[in-house]
């Protein structure tokens, strides 16, 4: 019988069949030794086949081949990956300016995760009700510099309703992935979107400024206007997986696009005679913290730079 999951718990998995109706199912004990990198072979969003064993309960006995996944470097596990999620239309960023801070650098290795899976990727920009003047400057450069590269944004307040008619019709039949720091307000958000959902919420921690998390597992919600929404946990990093060096510069749309007027081919826009990207960042034409994120991961640093003001303003139209 075929399936998706919905929910994996590490050990056990909840799958919809295709009748619509849920079964619980473990992981036979052969399929976790088939060398993979991945802590988790199977995650959700992926389609299994089930074969029933007793005690209504059934076992996955193949996965099928995904259209994409998402995988991030396992913090703990150096060498090990985690499959966020499979079978993706979008990935959905969650993001805020305060309460707590999404870090650039965390911003940028998301994305250009995304990029390199072919995930089209959109941020939502949350708790839009609590920016101050200083605020809503940093978050005009966001909007600048992510702008510039191409991504849809949206500005939305889960505490007063701002932008969730919007975020409606961007998730609306598609599958999404909900993602971000613990505290941003996914499961908030998420809440709103779908009446009844009832996930968990939680606060910001006092003593670190980060949020605490309160989703434990990534699960597959339906949504009434169709489609789906993951809510996953917060996570604080985002690990860079296979990313081959010549290729990182691809995974920044606006630093691609500047690369064809490049002198050299395999340019890597640091020192270079004739290249277009360091030139467009010496003019202001290209975002400071763009580029300084994407020499970072070039060099094979993931360190998030402490945010400064001054490259706020260093942005020209």
């Amino acid at each position: 019988m075929t399936g998706r999951v919905l929910k994996s718990t590490g050990s056990w998995y909840r799958i919809q069949l295709e009748d619509g109706s849920l079964v619980d199912a473990r992981l036979r004990g052969a399929m976790r030794l088939q060398g993979s990198r991945a802590t988790n072979p199977v995650a959700v969003g992926d389609f299994v086949e089930v074969e029933p064993e007793s005690e209504g309960r059934y076992a996955i006995s193949t996965v099928h081949e995904r259209k994409n996944h998402l995988v991030r470097r396992s913090v703990n596990l150096s060498k090990k990956t985690q499959v966020i999620a499979a079978n993706l239309d979008q990935a959905v960023l969650v993001c805020t300016i305060a309460e707590p801070k999404t870090l650039l650098g965390f911003m940028d290795r998301f994305l250009a995760t995304a990029e390199a899976y072919e995930i089209p990727a959109v941020l939502v920009f949350n708790k839009m009700d609590a920016y101050g003047p200083a605020e809503m400057d940093e978050l005009a450069y966001r909007e600048a510099c992510y702008g510039r590269a191409g991504y849809p944004m949206l500005r939305v307040s889960a505490a007063t309703g701002e932008g969730l008619d919007a975020l409606h019709e961007v998730l609306r039949d598609k599958v999404s992935l909900f993602s971000g720091h613990s505290g941003v307000g996914k499961s908030t958000l998420a809440n709103a979107l779908q009446p009844g959902l009832d996930l968990k919420t939680g606060e910001i921690s006092d003593a670190h400024g980060q949020g605490k998390h309160t989703t434990t597992f990534a699960e597959m919600h339906p949504l009434d206007g169709g489609g789906f929404l993951i809510d996953t946990p917060g996570i604080r990093g985002f690990g860079l997986v296979d990313m081959e060096r010549d290729q990182i510069g691809h995974y920044f749309p606006e630093i691609f696009a500047l690369s064809e007027a490049c002198k050299f081919n395999n340019c890597s826009h640091e020192e270079e005679p004739g290249c277009a990207v360091v030139a467009a960042y010496e003019a202001h034409q290209l975002a400071p913290t763009r580029y300084e994120n994407y020499l970072r991961m070039l060099h094979g640093d993931e360190g998030d730079d402490p945010y400064r003001h001054a490259e706020v303003k260093g942005l020209d139209e």
